[in-house]
């Protein structure tokens, strides 16, 4: 693999530099003096920004933008072997590196590294560990999978060891990381398009787990499925979180107010370190928080620092996001794609007001939807009326034979309300129709659905 000398910036070519965790790297980059470059097919405020900071972006991967003086392309898993660009990197022999080993590359030059892992709540646990870098003056740089608030941005550059970051599993990219504190929140059946099956999965992660240095420290949720398969003959020390006693960084005392957000106390080692107050509701967002101050305390951060993070924290977008309110109807968005996020997502909701909670789900992925069909109807019924739109497909094509029909079918066996409608202006003009004063209405998914609540604030 090529590696680059930190030392000695050279001319880095990103293929789909638009993309916002390419962006940031981009950035990065830039202010450490290298000659940036890239194209995309979409040119957009993020483009914009970047020739602002002195890149050279193109409108579309054409084989023309590859030239001579460039020392190093990048790409990501989107760009496929046929793609002109790409084509042309390999023909000039240019040496390539995926986004996740560029990144990785990159964190190798920082002290004090964590990486948050896990099927669900990797964007929120990574915010809230950043507010609480940010919040005790650490100054750290960031990488997060979402627009974070406090920054105004998915990725922030600091001036100090310190680089929190999200490690996604997907196609094993977390695999080019080697943090001095990794994160596992939780693990879970997803990514059926690439992992074989949960076994499959499970020994990803623990590969992940044993990529941190002998120095460095695991933070592993306790409930995990025989941890022991994590834990045994690791070369780092671990410490476990979770909603048990026997836990090292333990929630005691639960409660929620009238908005479902949850208050706690934090229990570390046996003691009691002091009570929280968050601004996001649900027991799941409780250990996000767990998590956070586990690996925040293992970096050395006071409880009192800890504390003063995470009730500073206000969220990440298209977390549990309030959007607006429109006629007495308050309007939600939320990321969740999986049945497990799902389930949390709207378990939470169920304490904040409402009359009715209504849910408009878009599947991400036919590969997804195929596998987990069952679980997506069982997670959906938790809500009082379900809509549903067309499948997201992403980077996949349909050949499964599979729609967001066949949930519907199955949540009105359950004698639960459903409607199916294949564009968003049905489903807005139905919502129109149908949704009352007092009801909570949650767009929900990893697409575009978020356009609904927006088109229906309108």
């Amino acid at each position: 693999m090529y590696k680059i000398n930190f030392e000695k910036p050279i001319h880095v070519h990103f293929l789909g530099i638009g993309g916002i965790s390419m962006s940031g790297i981009a950035k990065l980059l830039l202010a450490n003096h290298f000659t940036v470059s890239g194209s995309d097919d979409t040119l957009s405020d993020i483009t914009n920004e970047l020739v602002s900071l002195g890149a050279t972006v193109y409108h579309g991967l054409k084989a023309d933008n590859i030239t001579n003086d460039i020392d190093l392309a990048v790409f990501t898993g989107a760009i496929k072997p046929d793609n002109p660009e790409y084509m042309a990197v390999k023909a000039a022999n240019i040496p390539l590196l995926s986004r996740a080993e560029l990144l990785g590359q990159i964190i190798s030059n920082y002290d004090f590294s964590a990486g948050i892992s896990g099927a669900h709540g990797k964007t929120t646990t990574t915010s809230m560990l950043s507010e609480i870098l940010l919040t005790n003056g650490s100054d750290p740089t960031i990488s997060v999978g979402a627009i974070y608030s406090r920054i105004g941005n998915n990725f922030r550059i600091g001036s100090s060891p310190y680089f929190v970051f999200e490690a996604c599993e997907y196609t094993n990219s977390f695999l080019s990381f080697y943090p001095k504190v990794g994160v596992i929140l939780n693990i879970a059946a997803d990514h059926l398009d690439f992992f074989k099956d949960l076994d499959d999965i499970r020994h990803s992660f623990r590969m992940y787990a044993d990529n941190i240095p002998s120095d460095g420290c695991l933070v592993i949720n306790g409930s995990i499925d025989n941890i022991d398969f994590f834990t045994k003959d690791l070369k780092a020390r671990f410490v476990t979180f979770g909603l048990s006693p026997e836990y090292d960084y333990y929630a005691g005392d639960i409660s929620y107010n009238s908005f479902g957000f949850g208050s706690f106390d934090l229990i570390i080692n046996g003691e009691k370190a002091g009570h929280i107050n968050l601004k996001q509701p649900g027991l799941h967002n409780i250990e996000n928080a767990l998590a956070a101050a586990a690996a925040a305390h293992v970096l050395g951060v006071s409880a009192e620092d800890i504390i003063k993070g995470l009730e500073n924290f206000e969220g990440a977008n298209r977390r549990f996001q309030i959007k607006g309110e429109k006629n007495g109807v308050t309007v939600v968005d939320d990321y969740a794609h999986h049945p497990e996020e799902i389930t949390a997502a709207l378990t939470a909701a169920k304490n904040y007001p409402h009359r009715k909670i209504w849910c408009v789900f878009q599947p991400h992925t036919y590969t997804r939807t195929k596998e987990l069909l069952n679980e997506f109807a069982d997670a959906l019924s938790l809500a009082d009326e379900v809509v549903l739109a067309k499948i997201y497909p992403a980077r996949e094509t349909d050949t499964l034979g599979i729609s967001s029909d066949n949930i519907r079918l199955l949540i009105d066996k359950k004698g639960k309300s459903a409607t199916y409608l294949p564009t968003f202006e049905e489903i807005v003009k139905f919502l129109e129709k149908n949704c009352s004063h007092g009801d909570l209405l949650i767009t929900m998914g990893a697409g575009d659905v978020v356009n609904v609540g927006e088109m229906y604030l309108k």
